[in-house]
């Protein structure tokens, strides 16, 4: 910045804050919300006809029911059942 012209806090060294600026807040892990509990999504599920992927979805129903930091393990546990079933359809033996 150049001697005696006006900047912007962000042409200003960053600890260097102008007296009676309020330090500009920075979004971080610590400032996340809180997991306080369910949150529903409301999803709804049109059913496929295809009976494991059916239940797969039905799964996700289960994260209304838990708190936000419970969502990430019935995400993973339908992507695995989904993977499974798509894989299925490569292998050759007879299904029952």
């Amino acid at each position: 910045m150049v001697r005696g012209s006006v900047g912007t806090m962000s042409e200003l060294p960053p600890d260097e804050v102008p007296e009676g600026e309020p330090e500009p807040e920075q979004a971080g892990p610590e400032q996340a919300e809180p997991d306080d509990g369910p949150r529903p999504l409301g999803v709804t599920v049109t059913p496929t006809g295809n009976g494991p992927v059916d239940a797969a979805l039905r799964r996700l129903e289960d994260a209304d029911h838990l708190a936000v930091g419970g969502h990430l393990e019935v995400y993973e546990d339908v992507h695995r059942g989904l993977r499974e079933t798509l894989a299925s359809l490569d292998d050759p033996r007879p299904r029952s």
